[in-house]
């Protein structure tokens, strides 16, 4: 692509550099897994021209001949998702790479091309290092990458998900914020009765009275709030669930006891078995947001 080994460029954008000339990819100067040779074209071809539409005819042209007979769609999907995957992205929420849906792609971070100097390869900006705590969203706001990566590394990854019919995962996510909804409102209109179950706590009943009020108090707007996000296909609702998971994630936990509020109607057994369903809660509700956007970039 660059006329000899001097005239090579080396593409940086965030915290990332690409070599034109050996496809060496590099994160805060730490090389990185070698992209597959579609993918590598794709990301070249991009970075050329950023924040300009590359059309999938342009990829079509540039990357299979005439006369080579593949299922283009798969190919340009797969390279896509691979590169994805190599720089952290979301399609649903991208820093790097945004999809146009059936007309293309553009990359929409900046990028910073310099000569195949040693100086060059060698020095990472410092501004880099800080865009890799802090990286600029398309609507303004900032992704921690780094804390992004750790849960990803815990909980479930999106790669590892099957895609699922968007209506179909926002329908469920709508569902599970209905039961929670339910038990707010339903303790905070039986007060009375669940400070007389409470009471036969002895000492600590007080304590657990007002965390349940504060606790239900904060949960119920949480909730139409993500009721609403859902009915309406807000597109920030991913990114802003997995933003607010830490916080939710220890309040739902303490709400899965909510059954053994009713254990005199409901008997222990049965109190027992939706206990443990609702453990499990918080984090379908994590999965079926990221299957969700997993089918948006598949039909894309």
């Amino acid at each position: 692509m660059g006329e000899g080994k001097g005239a090579a460029r080396i593409f940086r954008f965030g915290v990332f550099e690409i070599e034109e000339d050996t496809g060496e990819l590099r994160k805060d100067g730490k090389a990185q897994p070698r992209l597959r040779e579609q993918a590598l074209r794709i990301l070249l071809m991009l970075l050329e021209r950023p924040r300009e539409l590359v059309t999938r005819e342009v990829l079509h042209e540039r990357l299979w001949s005439a006369d080579t007979f593949v299922d283009f769609d798969h190919g340009v999907n797969t390279a896509i998702n691979q590169l994805r995957s190599a720089l952290g992205d979301d399609a649903a929420n991208p820093r790097f790479i945004q999809t146009l849906p059936r007309r293309g792609y553009r990359f929409i971070a900046p990028v910073e091309i310099v000569a195949g100097t040693e100086k060059a390869i060698a020095a990472t900006p410092a501004r880099a290092k800080g865009e890799e705590m802090r990286s600029a969203a398309p609507d303004g706001g900032a992704v921690d990458l780094n804390a992004e990566s750790a849960r990803s590394r815990v909980l479930s990854d999106a790669a590892d998900l099957p895609a699922v019919s968007s209506r179909v995962a926002r329908t469920l996510f709508v569902l599970i914020q209905l039961i929670y909804l339910t038990f707010y409102v339903l303790s905070l209109a039986r007060l009375t009765e669940v400070n007389a179950i409470l009471t036969n706590a002895g000492e600590p009943a007080r304590a657990i009275l007002v965390a349940l009020i504060v606790t239900a108090a904060a949960g119920i707007p949480t909730r139409l709030y993500l009721i609403a996000a859902a009915a309406f296909n807000y597109r920030g609702l991913g990114r802003n669930f997995r933003r607010l998971f830490p916080v939710l994630l220890p309040l739902d936990e303490v709400w899965a006891l909510a059954p053994f509020l009713a254990i005199e109607q409901i008997g222990i057994g049965l109190a027992l078995a939706v206990t443990a369903a609702l453990l499990y809660l918080p984090f379908a509700q994590r999965s079926l947001l990221l299957m969700g956007e997993k089918a948006v970039a598949s039909d894309q």
